[in-house]
């Protein structure tokens, strides 16, 4: 029972992390940001975010500076949007997941079409 109400917390922060991300006005964070997954710990004391950049490795960087600046306004917002005993201190991550799955389509199409020229 406790596990349900653990997954309901992590994918309410993670929703109302990306709509206060999209609310930032930093240049230095990319225009293509998504929060992949957000972990909560069980005293909702710190949250993991792992966030997803498209645009390379600079853009990944200048973002994760961007967020961690901003981090005391983030935190500041998921509290004023989630009813929680305490609010999360947010770590950043960067995570390729998204990345990689546009890496293994673009493959896939590649094979597909040299097998259709065959």
């Amino acid at each position: 029972m406790a596990g349900y109400r653990q997954n309901r917390i992590d994918e309410e922060v993670r929703r109302e992390l990306g709509a206060v991300i999209r609310i930032l006005k930093d240049p230095r964070i990319a225009p293509i940001v998504s929060v992949v997954q957000v972990e909560v710990t069980r005293d909702l004391r710190y949250a993991t975010a792992y966030i997803s950049v498209m645009g390379g490795e600079k853009a990944e960087a200048d973002t994760l500076k961007a967020l961690k600046a901003a981090q005391g306004f983030v935190r500041r917002e998921i509290g004023n949007r989630l009813n929680l005993r305490a609010v999360p201190e947010f770590i950043f991550k960067i995570d390729h997941s998204i990345a990689y799955g546009a890496h293994i389509n673009k493959v896939l199409k590649d094979v597909m079409g040299e097998e259709e020229k065959e």
